[in-house]
């Protein structure tokens, strides 16, 4: 191929990110729009494109959970004390397989599952184990749990007023997000009415008893690992987020009275520069959403908290020193 025909090529080439969306070869300064300022926004301020906190982790550092649960409560009481020693500053509970779907440990369909990807939880002494020794008006607890997200979430209570905290004091977060799980990730129980009167019961109650903790992790994290673009992701998640509010709102819930507790789970993938559009996109349509078409009143209904965690379709078992780089 001679030199003009290749560099002839070269010009023919068309650049786009893993989403599929068109990218220029280079950028300069004539590309950026006027307005720029107003599109984005400061930092802490609507639509919160840049971040719901006007400094963000500068002068309030993340909380940091390793996702962990194996075997037995006992074993995972040691392992969760283990971390917390070594300075983290929060937990994450995963729960085996029996446990999500609601089976006991001792049921025929539970044989080969009980603690494989997650603690084995059948009862409040279960419970009670696991959080033995770690006091939960000082420890916020994300909770991995969909379809028996109330059951969990009323044992972590009651595990709470035996050490004597008020439920007022916990803090922490549930998944309870069914509407993925018919999408993208199949720990489902109940068909989705009953599923969803059981997730809008939630958020009353807590609204209620439990204010400090978030109710729901709407999660777009699912369908991305499922095969989704990162667009796709942010759209089935704002969707399921809508029929959420939808929901709440339809069996008589205040929009300010349980919004400002709704957070959300995305997925990071290695393309960093559309993996931060993404958020600030999810952010900004978030904040026009409920202030625009559901007329929330309250800043914090506007503000689109959420928990990110690298994508484990981006991981290598063939390579795992790579992971290291990656996660990164």
């Amino acid at each position: 191929m001679d030199r003009e025909s290749k560099a002839s090529k070269e010009r023919k080439a068309e650049f786009k990110t893993p989403s599929g969306l068109p990218l220029n070869q280079v950028y300069t300064e004539a590309d950026v729009a006027t307005g720029l300022e107003d599109r984005l926004s400061l930092p802490g301020v609507y639509p919160f494109t840049r971040g719901v906190q006007s400094t963000m982790y500068r002068s309030r550092l993340w909380t940091m959970r390793q996702y962990a649960g194996f075997g037995s409560a006992k074993q995972t009481n040691e392992r969760f004390r283990y971390l917390l020693d070594q300075g983290q500053t929060g937990l994450s509970t995963a729960f085996d397989l029996p446990t999500q779907i609601g089976y006991d440990a001792d049921h025929p369909f539970s044989r080969g599952e009980v603690g494989k990807v997650g603690v084995s939880i059948s009862s409040l002494l279960d419970m009670e184990t696991l959080f033995e020794g770690i006091p939960l008006d000082r420890v916020s607890t994300s909770m991995t749990i969909n379809a028996p997200a109330s059951v969990l979430l009323a044992m972590y209570i009651a595990v709470g007023k035996k050490q004597g905290v008020d439920p007022q004091k916990l803090a922490g977060t549930i998944q309870n997000d069914i509407l993925k799980e018919y999408v993208a990730r199949g720990t489902y129980i109940y068909p989705p009415g009953p599923s969803m009167r059981l997730i809008t019961d939630i958020f009353s109650y807590c609204a209620e008893h439990v204010p400090n903790f978030n109710t729901i992790s709407i999660s777009g994290y699912h369908m991305r690992e499922a095969g989704s673009t990162a667009v796709q992701e942010i759209a089935f998640t704002l969707s399921n987020a809508c029929a959420y509010v939808d929901a709440a709102l339809k069996v008589g819930l205040l929009i300010d009275d349980f919004a400002p507790r709704l957070s959300f789970f995305f997925n990071a993938h290695n393309n960093f520069l559309e993996e931060i559009a993404k958020f600030r996109a999810a952010r900004r349509m978030w904040a026009r959403i409920m202030r625009e078409s559901y007329g929330a009143k309250n800043p914090k209904s506007w503000q689109m908290r959420f928990h990110t965690q690298t994508g484990g379709s981006t991981l290598t078992a063939q390579q795992p020193d790579n992971n290291i780089v990656r996660v990164t």
